[in-house]
C-alpha cells in the first residue's frame, strides 16, 4: 500500500485519509469522510474547492481492504467455535461477541503469534477465562492501516485459526451445604451471593441444606444432594486438608483433590468429586459477591472445563484482588509506609 500525498487528477479509487471539504451540485459545501473511496465526482468537487492534492492510500496488487481483511481474520479465529459470532466489519473493525454466557478460552500463545506478523493485525481479547454474558464482547480486530499485504494476512490467519472459543453451562443445578456452628441457621447472604453467581449461567440452587459443622453431617447432606455441582460452605473456615469438610467428603466416598489457592481472597478453597460430580469446598468470602478465587474455579466447573491443581497454582499470577475492609489481618496499616 502506498500512502502520502496525491495530485488530485491521479487520485481517482484512492482511499482518504482525512475528511476534507467539497463542493457539491449548487455549490453547496461538505465533508468528504476519511476512509471514503475516492470517485470521479469526489474529485470534481474536491476541485472546486481549490484542492489540489489529497492524503490518501493506494492500494498495491495483493494488498486487502481493511474491512476485508479483518473479516478473514474474524473467520479464522471462529473455525470450530459455535458460541461467538463476528459483527459486521466497519473501518476496519470487526468485534467477536458472545451468542450466551459462558467462560471464554484463549490460546494465548496463538493470538500473541498473530499479533506478531504484522502491527498493523490486531487482536484484543478479554483475559482466558474470562465470564462473558449473552452478547458479550469477547475479541475486536482491527487492521490499523487501510490495507494489509495478503501473504501477511494469511500468515496471520493461519497463527489465529480456532483461537478463541466459548464454553456454555454444562450443569443446570447446584446444591449449596451450608453448616452450622450452633442452633441457629447461617445468615441467608451466602446462599444469595453463591444463587447469583449460578444465574451468571442460568442455573441454580436446589433447595436449602443446613447441617451441623460435623463431618458426619455434611457426609449424609453431600450423599443426598441433588445438584450437578456440589458445593460447601461452612461455619467455619476450611483450614487444613484434614478439616472437617474435605473429611465430611471423604466419609462420603468422595475424594479432595486439591487443597489451598494462591488467589487472595479465597485461599481457603478445597476441590474435590463425589462419582462424577466435582465438589468444590467454598472460602468464607464465597459470601460476598465481591470476585474472589472461588469464582474462578466455580465458572470453569460450571461450564464442564477440569481445572486441576496446576490450573489453580497457575491463577496465582493476577491473583491479588481488591482489598476487603473487614479482613481481621489487614494488608495495609495505617502505621506502615
Amino acid at each position: 500500500m502506498k500512502f502520502g500525498p496525491v495530485p488530485l487528477a491521479e487520485a481517482g479509487g484512492a482511499i482518504l485519509a482525512h475528511s476534507m471539504r467539497a463542493i457539491g451540485p449548487g455549490a453547496a459545501p461538505y465533508r468528504i469522510a476519511k476512509g471514503t473511496t475516492l470517485e470521479a465526482q469526489h474529485l470534481r468537487d474536491l476541485a472546486k474547492a481549490s484542492i489540489a492534492h489529497v492524503i490518501a492510500a493506494r492500494l498495491e496488487p495483493g494488498d486487502v481492504h481493511e474491512n476485508t481483511a479483518a473479516e478473514h481474520l474474524a473467520d479464522a479465529i471462529l473455525t470450530g467455535s459455535s458460541g461467538l459470532r463476528a459483527r459486521s466489519a466497519r473501518t476496519g473493525r470487526v468485534n467477536l461477541v458472545a451468542h450466551h454466557a459462558g467462560a471464554v478460552s484463549i490460546n494465548a500463545a496463538a493470538i500473541l503469534a498473530a499479533n506478531m506478523v504484522d502491527p498493523g493485525i490486531t487482536i484484543a481479547t478479554v483475559p482466558v477465562w474470562h465470564r462473558i454474558a449473552a452478547g458479550g464482547l469477547v475479541a475486536t480486530i482491527k487492521i490499523i492501516p487501510y490495507a494489509v499485504p495478503g501473504d501477511r494476512l494469511a500468515e496471520a490467519c493461519a497463527a489465529a485459526r480456532g483461537a478463541i472459543d466459548l464454553h456454555g453451562a454444562q450443569a443446570a443445578t447446584l446444591s449449596l451445604i451450608e453448616t452450622r456452628i450452633g442452633p441457629d441457621a447461617p445468615a441467608i447472604k451466602g446462599r444469595r451471593a453463591m444463587a447469583a453467581r449460578a444465574a451468571n449461567f442460568g442455573a441454580a440452587l436446589t433447595p436449602r441444606l443446613v447441617v451441623p459443622h460435623q463431618a458426619g453431617a455434611i457426609a449424609a447432606a453431600l450423599s443426598q444432594a441433588p445438584g450437578d455441582v456440589l458445593l460447601i460452605l461452612t461455619g467455619s473456615a476450611t483450614s487444613d486438608i484434614g478439616d472437617v469438610a474435605p473429611e465430611g467428603l471423604r466419609l462420603a466416598g468422595g475424594q479432595v483433590d486439591h487443597y489451598g489457592m494462591p488467589v487472595d481472597p479465597g485461599n481457603l478453597l478445597f476441590l474435590g468429586r463425589l462419582g462424577a460430580r466435582p465438589v468444590i469446598g467454598l472460602p468464607g468470602c464465597a459470601r460476598s459477591p465481591a470476585l474472589n478465587g472461588a469464582d474462578w474455579v466455580l465458572e470453569r466447573v460450571i461450564c464442564g472445563i477440569p481445572v486441576t491443581p496446576a490450573d489453580i497454582a497457575a491463577m496465582g499470577v493476577g491473583g491479588l484482588l481488591k482489598e476487603i475492609p473487614s479482613r481481621p489481618m489487614p494488608r495495609r496499616s495505617k502505621n506502615l509506609t
